[in-house]
C-alpha cells in the first residue's frame, strides 16, 4: 500500500498516511506571542485541519505525545486539551517537558490517528 503525504516540504511532511493510519508531524503555534492557552488552541486547530484533510478527526486519535517547554504551563495546557478532546474517545497520551527547537514555542504535539472507514 502506498504512502500518501500532504504538505510536503524539503525537511518534513505535515502528514503521512499509510494503511488507514494518519501520522502528523509535530504541530506548533505560528503566533508564538500567545500564552500557553493561545498556543494550545492554535496547535489543536492545526491538528483538526490536518486530520480533516486526511479523512480523520479527533475522535479517531490513537496516540498523542505532547512536548511542553515548561511544566508550569501543564495546568493551562490541560485546560485547553480538556475543552478540545473528544470525551469517550480520549487517546493514550504522554506529556513531557522538553527544550523545543524554537524557544518561543511553549508546546508541540505529535498525533497518530485512524482514518474514517
Amino acid at each position: 500500500m502506498a504512502v500518501i503525504r500532504h504538505h510536503v516540504g524539503p525537511r518534513l511532511s505535515e502528514t503521512a498516511i499509510h494503511n488507514g493510519t494518519v501520522y502528523l508531524a509535530g504541530q506548533i503555534a505560528e503566533d508564538t506571542s500567545q500564552d500557553i492557552g493561545g498556543q494550545m488552541r492554535e496547535v489543536l486547530g492545526h491538528i483538526d485541519r490536518l486530520l480533516g484533510e486526511a479523512n480523520s478527526d479527533k475522535s479517531l486519535l490513537l496516540s498523542v505525545q505532547i512536548y511542553i517547554a515548561d511544566m508550569k504551563d501543564f495546568p493551562g495546557m490541560n485546560a485547553e486539551w480538556d475543552k478540545w478532546v473528544a470525551q469517550g474517545a480520549t487517546p493514550p497520551r504522554a506529556t513531557v517537558e522538553a527544550k523545543l527547537a524554537n524557544p518561543e514555542c511553549l508546546v508541540e504535539i505529535v498525533v497518530v490517528a485512524a482514518q474514517r472507514d
